[in-house]
């Protein structure tokens, strides 16, 4: 089963992007939760999004990643789902949490102590996982033709979708509601485990990880953005199930959920199932908003480490979030210095000087709810210096305020962002992921069908006047990975 699409060229753009504003429905039930529907009947089919306004930046102090072992956790059932006897299971979970708690607190000296609590652990894992059902949600939507579930999680939001043949919209309703009313979060320390790993993957083993987490954490002083949303290693050792369930508690409210539902469905039938299913909810008080505000940088910072790696160069400049007027003058910026060859960071770093082997830029990095950082970030070609990237990337970030682009260079960055746009809208899933990201960042969901005309309208001037602004050496931070030898090879 595929999405349905709808191809659309970029001249005729704005009279589909009219038609598909008469085709939204969006309506509240009484507890806060929102939905925005499209309709699209080009093919039976529909795809779902849940979006929690939640992620990294939410987490308590000591507790990061917790949103992120939620995410995981969210896919382990509820009561009925995942279980052959809760019953039975229930118990078995709270002693693990009981034996977890006791073997923190026993004492290091006290090895015999310690060995039969961890013994006991072993047992009634073994005991609780027979009870389980493993990826009983996946095979119900697998075997009903349903395609993509999956999520994510990042510093701003958490998203779960996936997409279903039209006739199963009610079980949709079903398996989404009592995933977050009754959730269930078992096998948590075979996650814990999973997660840690993950981390080491993709951070501790990983130079490039390892730069982007010690560069967020220079450039950020007050603000979460600067924490990892997978956490920090304490703390995923250190997290419990009630930390995670305090943290549904909180965040996982109606009123801090929307729901997009895009493709094949009639908006009335979704509005009397909603309240069937997701009016169960009950309303709870909205969870609490970050306060942090990030102080203006005041000089250069900097970030060099030494590993067993290519040597990379970073260079980030704070920006604004992604409701700021601005915000679409920067991704202009972002596709002037590197979209595609024809941009300026490749025909010049890459082509012309040749030290590097590629060359990017992008705003809104970590998470753009917030202000946040535009990040330009190389590959060191063979034989040449991050410091030569480092003085090439800079010319081309400064001619951008001493030079204005031409038009011929404006119009041909502005044809690519409308094309960016109209691939981004034409299957269900992107479509859905664009009106929530918009209804809950800006506003309105009909803000997204405002940015054909902000593109339209951005001037030569406009590109000049932000990056003056922002490409300044106070609002600069810098990451450099420098090449160490492995052991036992010398130069």
């Amino acid at each position: 089963m595929s999405e349905a699409t709808s191809p659309v060229s970029t001249e005729s753009l704005q009279p589909y992007l009219d038609r598909v504003i008469q085709q939204v429905t969006e309506f509240k039930l009484d507890n806060g939760l929102k939905f925005i529907v499209l309709e699209r009947h080009k093919a039976p089919v529909v795809s779902f999004l849940t979006y929690a306004d939640v992620g990294g930046v939410d987490e308590p102090d000591g507790q990061t990643g917790v949103a992120h072992f939620l995410e995981h956790l969210a896919f382990k059932g509820t009561s009925r789902i995942g279980t052959t006897d809760y019953q039975t299971e229930k118990p078995l979970l709270d002693r693990l949490d009981e034996l977890s708690q006791q073997i923190r607190s026993a004492s290091k000296e006290d090895v015999t102590k310690t060995k039969q609590l961890k013994a006991e652990f072993a047992k009634v894992e073994a005991e609780a996982a027979r009870l389980v059902q493993q990826n009983e949600m996946g095979r119900i939507v697998e075997q009903a033709g349903g395609v993509g579930l999956n999520a994510t999680t990042s510093t701003d939001a958490t998203r779960y979708f996936y997409s279903f043949p039209s006739n199963k919209l009610e079980l949709w309703m079903s398996l989404e509601s009592e995933r977050f009313l009754d959730p269930v979060f078992r096998e948590f320390y075979k996650e814990q485990n999973v997660i840690l790993e993950e981390r080491r993957l993709r951070t501790d083993n990983s130079p490039i990880g390892q730069m982007i987490e010690a560069f967020l954490d220079k450039a950020f002083t007050v603000h979460p953005y600067r924490r990892p949303v997978i956490g920090y290693n304490q703390d995923i050792q250190g997290l419990t199930r009630q930390n995670v369930q305090d943290f549904f508690e909180k965040y996982y409210v109606p009123s801090n959920l929307t729901i997009a539902i895009v493709g094949d469905v009639n908006p009335k039938e979704v509005k009397r199932l909603a309240k069937i299913y997701f009016g169960r909810y009950p309303a709870k008080p909205a969870p609490p908003e970050v306060k942090a505000v990030e102080p203006p940088q005041q000089e250069t910072r900097e970030v060099t480490l030494n590993l067993v790696s290519q040597p990379w160069y970073l260079e980030g400049y704070h920006a604004p979030a992604f409701n700021h007027p601005d915000y679409v003058v920067y991704d202009m910026i972002g596709s002037i210095l590197s979209s595609g060859r024809t941009s300026r960071l490749y025909k010049s770093l890459v082509e012309q000087q040749q030290v590097a082997l590629s060359a990017q830029g992008f705003t809104g990095f970590p998470g753009n709810k917030f202000p946040n950082l535009m990040l330009f970030y190389a590959l060191t070609a063979p034989n040449h210096t991050v410091d030569e990237v480092a003085t090439a990337l800079r010319a081309e970030v400064e001619r951008l305020k001493t030079e204005p682009v031409s038009l011929e260079e404006l119009e041909r960055v502005k044809t690519q962002a409308k094309a960016g746009l109209v691939r981004s809208l034409n299957s269900n899933m992107g479509m859905a992921q664009a009106l929530v990201e918009y209804e809950v960042k800006t506003g309105s969901w009909r803000n997204l069908f405002k940015e054909l005309e902000q593109i339209a309208a951005i001037t030569a001037a406009d590109i000049q006047r932000v990056a003056q602004a922002t490409f300044t050496p106070q609002n600069r931070t810098i990451g450099k990975i420098l090449p160490k030898a492995e052991k036992g090879i010398r130069d």
